[in-house]
């Protein structure tokens, strides 16, 4: 069993059809069914049930998929790794962020990377916040930009400054002649919640002696803010998102809460193989030039 071979199986085993594997690998059928053939004999299992429409594959077949997809993976993970260390200065970063840093963060950290490392090309992922610390984890991106609260335990990260939640409205839902407010004074407001901050803003004012009056919760911080600007609530958010619909009617008042505070983090997997460009990233920024 070589890496070739197993090139030759998962082909099959992805298009479910000898012709077409044969197709996409540009050789003739009849070597590719002999090799297919070898391997199994090698093996001592059949990989495929064969029909006169598609193949099946079998259970031994499954097994060897997903061992032999670790094997490419894993190889062309080396093989990165190794030209990392050739270059230095070239190769591919991929970078998870949440939405909002996505549109204003990120796009200025890139730029100015750029300038220092135009050879590094770039793989942008959008998402939630759990999802990024799920693709940083499985090693789908290297460096995550999410914001607080999680689990720092397995992760290293570079923290940004606080940001405190705002209050999003028209003037006919809030005093807008004041530069901020308590917590109790959206006591029997409507309330707008992003999913991910509802819990804790829920507890917040539980503690400021009053069940708040949630009008929705919802994942998109955009969609959120159109509500309020359509006069449907307030919407809760961090700071740094008021930006995210510009020109809007809505005005924004700071919340004098510090355990509503949130923060942007960039997060890498801890004591995990960073790529030369990813760490030329990560000290471009702990410099202070990205932003």
């Amino acid at each position: 069993m070589d890496i070739k071979q197993l090139i030759y199986f998962l082909t099959i085993a992805e298009e479910g059809n000898i012709s077409k594997a044969a197709d996409r690998l540009h050789m003739a059928q009849p070597p590719l069914s002999q090799q297919l053939k070898l391997l199994e004999e090698e093996l001592g299992v059949i990989l495929f049930e064969r029909n006169t429409r598609r193949m099946q594959i079998t259970d031994a077949g499954k097994l060897l998929q997903n061992r032999a997809q670790q094997i490419i993976d894993l190889m062309e993970k080396t093989s990165k790794e190794l030209n990392d260390l050739k270059e230095g200065s070239q190769g591919l970063l991929s970078i998870g962020t949440i939405s909002s840093a996505g549109e204003t963060l990120v796009p200025i950290m890139v730029q100015n990377f750029h300038k220092v490392y135009p050879g590094v090309d770039f793989r942008i992922k959008e998402s939630s916040t759990f999802e990024i610390l799920e693709l940083v984890k499985r090693g789908v991106v290297e460096i995550g930009v999410i914001r607080t609260p999680f689990n720092l335990d397995t992760f290293d990260y570079i923290s940004l400054p606080e940001e405190p939640m705002m209050a999003a409205a028209l003037d006919s839902l809030l005093d807008m002649n004041k530069t901020s407010l308590n917590l109790d004074e959206l006591k029997g407001k409507p309330l707008l919640f992003h999913n991910r901050y509802a819990n804790n803003i829920e507890e917040a004012c539980k503690k400021s002696g009053f069940e708040p009056k949630v009008k929705c919760r919802i994942d998109d911080t955009r969609t959120m803010l159109k509500w309020a600007s359509n006069g449907m609530g307030i919407a809760l958010i961090p700071r740094d998102m008021m930006d995210l619909i510009p020109d809007s009617n809505l005005r924004f008042i700071e919340i004098k809460e510090e355990t509503l505070a949130t923060k942007i983090i960039i997060i890498w997997k801890k004591n995990h193989y960073l790529s030369t460009p990813a760490r030329h990233f990560l000290e471009f920024f702990k410099s202070k030039k990205l932003i």
